[in-house]
Parts: C-alpha cells; sequence; structure tokens
C-alpha cells in the first residue's frame, strides 16, 4: 500500500496576539521578523495516522508531499518534510515553484491531485482537517474531487481492511464509522491523538534522505491554470477585526431591581 500524507508549513500559532500584522493593501498576512514557521498541527496527525497504518503493515510506503512557493524551498524541506521523514515516513516531494505563490484552495488542491496522479500507485492520500492558517478545511475534499475519489473526513480513527478504507467520524455530539474502498481520501482530526516524536537517531538519518523537487512544468500545469485569473474563490478583504467592549453596572437598591434594570436595558438593545 501506498500512502500520502499531505503537510502543510504555516505561521506559527504560539506567538503574542500583538505580533500578528495583516497588510490590508495587498491583502497579506506579515510574516512576524525572527519566527519561524511551524507545521500545521492537524498535519502531524495526518503523518502520525499513516505511521499507525504502517506500524500494522510495514511493507506500506509513506511518502510526504508538501507545497510552497520557491523561494521557502529549503525551508519547507527541513521543516515540514525532515521531521516527518524522521516521524517513519519513507519518501519526501516538494513542490516548489514561483507559480505555487498566493494559489486558492482550488489551485493548491489542482497542484496536489496532480502531484498524486503522477505518483501513480498512491491507494490512500491523508490530509489534516484544516491547516491552523486558513482554517478552511477544503484541501482534502477538493483532492477528492479532482481525483474521483470517496473522502471520509474529520476522522479519529484510520483503519484499512481488505482494500477497504474504514474511518471513525467526529460529529457535534457522537461518531460514526463509514467505510469506502480504496483509493481514497482521508483528513484527520486531533481526536486521533499526539504524533509521535521522533528520536535522536531517526532524526539524523531523516536528514541525510534527498527530497524530491518538482516544478510546475513537472506536474503539466502553468499560469494558466494556476494564475490569478484561474481562482475559483475571490479574497475582498483580510483585516485584523476592531473589538470593543464596555461594561455597564445595573444599579438598583435590590437584586430584584437590578434584574428589571437589567431586563429593560436588554429589551432595549432588541437582545430579548
Amino acid at each position: 500500500m501506498h500512502i500520502v500524507v499531505c503537510v502543510k508549513q504555516v505561521p506559527d500559532w504560539d506567538i503574542p496576539p500583538s505580533s500578528f500584522k495583516v497588510d490590508e493593501q495587498a491583502k497579506k498576512v506579515v510574516p512576524p521578523p525572527g519566527v519561524a514557521p511551524v507545521r500545521s498541527q492537524f498535519d502531524e496527525i495526518g503523518v502520525e495516522a499513516a505511521m499507525r497504518l504502517k506500524d500494522q503493515a510495514p511493507d506500506t510506503k509513506v511518502t510526504i508531499l508538501s507545497m510552497g512557493p520557491e523561494s521557502a524551498k529549503n525551508e519547507i524541506q527541513q521543516n515540514a518534510i525532515k521531521h516527518s521523514l524522521a516521524m517513519g515516513a519513507d519518501e519526501g516531494l516538494l513542490l516548489a515553484d514561483p507559480l505555487f505563490e498566493e494559489l486558492d484552495w482550488y489551485q493548491i488542491a489542482l497542484v496536489l491531485s496532480t502531484a498524486v496522479t503522477k505518483l501513480g500507485d498512491v491507494d490512500l492520500a491523508i490530509c489534516g482537517r484544516q491547516a491552523v492558517d486558513w482554517d478552511m478545511g477544503v484541501t482534502g475534499s477538493g483532492i477528492a474531487e479532482l481525483l474521483g475519489w470517496p473522502a471520509l473526513t474529520i476522522a479519529k480513527s484510520v483503519q484499512v481492511r481488505d482494500g477497504i478504507l474504514v474511518v471513525e467520524r467526529v460529529l457535534s455530539d457522537s461518531y460514526e464509522t463509514v467505510e469506502a474502498p480504496l483509493p481514497a481520501v482521508a483528513t484527520v482530526s486531533n481526536e486521533l491523538g499526539e504524533p509521535r516524536y521522533p528520536k535522536l537517531q531517526q532524526i539524523m538519518q531523516a536528514a541525510r534522505k534527498q527530497v524530491t523537487v518538482w516544478s510546475a512544468a513537472d506536474l503539466g500545469l502553468d499560469s494558466g491554470r494556476l494564475g490569478p485569473e484561474a481562482r475559483k474563490l475571490a479574497l475582498e478583504r483580510l483585516y485584523v477585526p476592531v473589538t470593543e467592549t464596555q461594561c455597564e453596572f445595573m444599579e438598583g437598591d435590590t437584586p430584584e431591581e437590578k434584574a428589571r434594570n437589567l431586563a429593560r436595558k436588554l429589551a432595549e438593545a432588541k437582545l430579548i
């Protein structure tokens, strides 16, 4: 079995809120100086899901797939791919090209699904339920749609039995178990559990592994499909919301009078 896990590099979500800046004119997040990007939390859990399947079937091949602009190639290799290799994955594949900058969700799914198709022998693609930067949660389903594969989403457990993908899905108030034939796409949630931490020997072995790099041309994609005019999603505005809080204490000689004054205020504000 061949499993591909999509791993994304994102801004560090533990930075102080005051360090988060947005260029509203360019509609971009301004990377905080001196703060390195990190692996998206749910994608790392996706690697763990693949490694658990590999633990059960040691002949399983796990490929880590990541993408980004040419300028971030070395950073992505070291942070996103090499760490996943240290967790036990077999190969790393980086999609790097200037055309891969500022893509919308459809174009990202297009690039990733095209890479999966080019690999040729993939049985299962695993993604995090959502990236922790934009939180859209559509990449996995988009890959499945473009490949024509079933998508089983928000999984807390991923199993493969006799060519059938079996997933326990997280619902708002319970869980459900669903099945689909391979090849398929699964997206995993944090309920799956903590990802393993690689040992020093595994980190050193991963550092020596070569990562394959494909460009847009290697995938047969060009600016006609990856340019701004091909986007399905138009970003109208990107900004940091301004929040204002006001506190008013209810006057009254007794708790009952304070309650009546509170009810009157809520009614005036049309909240009740």
